[in-house]
């Protein structure tokens, strides 16, 4: 650390405020706030961190805070600073939106217009709509059914509207108020959910007016039925209130960020909006400043916002007085905040498979990693990774990349020989000594570059037997991951040195590709062996426990962990009587035998 900035924290008050992080031309890294700016700024600089924390923390040249009076100031202050600033580590909205309202105005001859602004003027405010043309089209719809006034300033005279049946023409009758406040009751009924009364209506008048014989009163009558049901009717009624929703769920991958905001308006869910970003600090916090800059000075704020579990909702409901921030935990609502986080994974997906389509990106991507290691064209790689739980069944994987994508049919399995324990440099020994030996004995390609999974030590056991045992001066590099387990920095050279990539290029994602390759093939082949190794479940040693009871459980409960703190009541409601209950609780909250782990505690790659 600096001796300034070190200085600086060192003198930090308790306080809540906003901190600013600069580098040494002065421009701001990265602003955030805190309960405690002493507390939050002084954890940047002490204990382990990942890769990207690593990145921004290695740039600062100056920290400078302000002191708020209270944490809901903060956490105004971060987002004016944020807006003003846009600091390279945060999270940043592509723009500032403002949904469009529709406004019934309260004026001598109330009218309707569309709006983004919502003042304190006494007129009526029905929204927000997720675009301005949902809301243009429901105005459209309403200067059809009702015949208020049209016109900003009145003319002199009637205009075509009062001839068609859509103004009652104040500019030059007299219309009574009464008749004007009725309609506007109707357009506020209307507006607030009931439409489908409005649709009974006219559907009542049509019937009367075919009766009639009066068919092209009808046939108006009808048109304007079906116009309702093509604005109102586009989604299924999900809700059986009319509270306005706002509902947020995220995913995270390979660095990115997706969040999916579901609007949900009178009870429909009638439109979502999805924002994709690359995220530096832990997810929460980064989803946090996203929702808070949503609706930074916005007046488009619903009734109720549900967030997905594990969100703390103290800080956004103190600061949104009047809105219901909650986090639903079952039903419909829990529901549709998963339906959310679903479609921000499934996002990320199609962004990933597009970037990895573009063959010409990725082609380029290796030669440019090549150039940074200094090494040239990065054509063939060659990866490895190993795989065990508590030393078990140790196994470890190669694949190969040629030109940045990967090469399935030269992908290769080693089950190890020499390592019994938890000892990842020599079983990254072993396999390197193996898959080269075979390289030179039977004359294949040699790789421009070599990735081991892990740090200086596996990449010093991978060059020792290569230089010192096999004669082949390759390079090797090695992936480091974050405590999150996603790829957080690369190393490379002699003595191993950190390469600096930006997280946002191409040949850092063609690295995490890479990576999550490598592991998701170890452990897949580890499990395979595994499979035809562990022949007895926990459940088996329980008396009156056979194959259609262990289904019965894992379908109910989920996990043995889940079985072992279940009470009886719940049980029951699996199925299960109250005797082969206690006994399964029993048997299960018993001393674990020897050397048993659950299926992923400890599996490594």
């Amino acid at each position: 650390m600096k001796d300034r900035v070190k200085e600086k924290v060192a003198l930090l008050p308790d306080q809540p405020g906003c901190y600013l992080m600069k580098d040494e031309k002065g421009e701001v890294l990265y602003v955030g706030k805190a309960k405690s700016l002493r507390n939050r700024v002084r954890s940047y600089f002490t204990g382990s961190h990942d890769g990207k924390t690593q990145l921004l923390v290695s740039q600062i040249a100056d920290v400078e805070v302000i002191v708020t009076g209270t944490p809901t100031e903060a956490l105004i202050l971060e987002c004016n600073l944020i807006k003003k600033h846009r600091p390279r580590y945060n999270v940043l909205l592509k723009d500032d939106k403002s949904y469009p309202y529709i406004r019934l105005t309260r004026e001598k001859h109330p009218r309707l217009e569309v709006t983004r602004k919502k003042k304190k003027d006494g007129s009526r405010y029905f929204g927000p709509y997720p675009n301005a043309g949902a809301a243009q089209q429901t105005k459209k719809l309403l200067d059809k059914l009702y015949p208020l006034r049209k016109c900003k300033t009145l003319p002199k005279r009637a205009c075509l509207y009062y001839h068609l049946g859509q103004c009652l023409a104040p500019c030059e009758f007299d219309v009574d108020p009464s008749q004007e406040e009725a309609i506007a009751r109707e357009i506020v009924r209307f507006l607030s959910g009931g439409y489908r009364e409005v649709e009974r209506d006219l559907r009542k008048k049509m019937e009367e007016a075919a009766e009639r014989l009066d068919f092209e009163r009808a046939k108006e009558l009808r048109d304007l039925i079906h116009h309702i049901n093509a604005v109102m009717t586009k989604q299924n009624i999900i809700f059986n209130d009319d509270i306005d929703r706002d509902v947020f769920g995220y995913a995270v991958d390979k660095g990115w960020m997706c969040v999916q905001v579901f609007f949900v308006r009178q009870g429909k869910l009638i439109e979502r909006e999805v924002s994709i970003f690359p995220h530096y600090h832990d997810p929460e916090e980064d989803f946090h400043s996203f929702v808070t800059q949503f609706y930074h000075e916005t007046p488009a704020l619903p009734k109720e916002i549900y967030l997905p579990v594990g969100t703390d909702t103290e800080w956004l409901g103190q600061w949104l007085k009047g809105v219901h921030v909650r986090v639903p935990q079952r039903g419909l609502k829990k529901k549709l905040v998963d339906m959310a986080a679903e479609n921000a994974r499934i996002a990320l997906e199609e962004r990933f498979r597009l970037m990895e389509r573009d063959e010409e990106r990725t082609v380029q991507a290796a030669r440019r990693l090549g150039e940074i290691l200094g090494i040239g064209a990065a054509r063939r790689i060659e990866a490895f990774d190993n795989s065990n739980i508590q030393g078990t069944d140790p196994v470890s994987a190669m694949v190969v990349f040629l030109d940045g994508r990967p090469a399935k049919q030269e992908y290769r399995k080693y089950k190890i020989r020499t390592v019994n324990k938890p000892d990842d440099v020599e079983t990254m020994r072993e396999v390197i000594r193996r898959r080269y030996t075979r390289v030179l004995r039977e004359d294949l390609p040699l790789p421009d570059l070599i990735l081991v999974d892990g740090g200086k030590a596996q990449m010093g056991a991978a060059v020792d037997v290569l230089e010192n045992e096999l004669g082949l001066f390759i390079p090797v590099g090695g992936l480091v991951k974050d405590e999150r387990h996603q790829t957080a920095r690369l190393l490379a050279g002699d003595p191993p040195r950190e390469v600096r990539l930006d997280r946002r290029s191409q040949e850092f994602y063609l690295i995490q590709r890479i990576q999550e390759e490598v592991h998701r093939f170890a452990v897949t082949f580890h499990r395979q062996v595994r499979r035809k190794t562990m022949i007895r479940s926990r459940l088996d040693d329980i008396p009156g426990v056979g194959e259609k009871r262990k289904r019965q459980l894992f379908r109910h409960f989920g996990s043995i962990e889940r079985m072992k703190n279940a009470t009886i009541e719940e049980y029951r409601k699996a199925g299960i009587g109250d005797k082969l209950a206690r006994k399964i609780i029993e048997a299960l909250r018993s001393e674990e035998p020897a050397g048993s782990s659950s299926s992923s505690a400890g599996e490594k790659g």
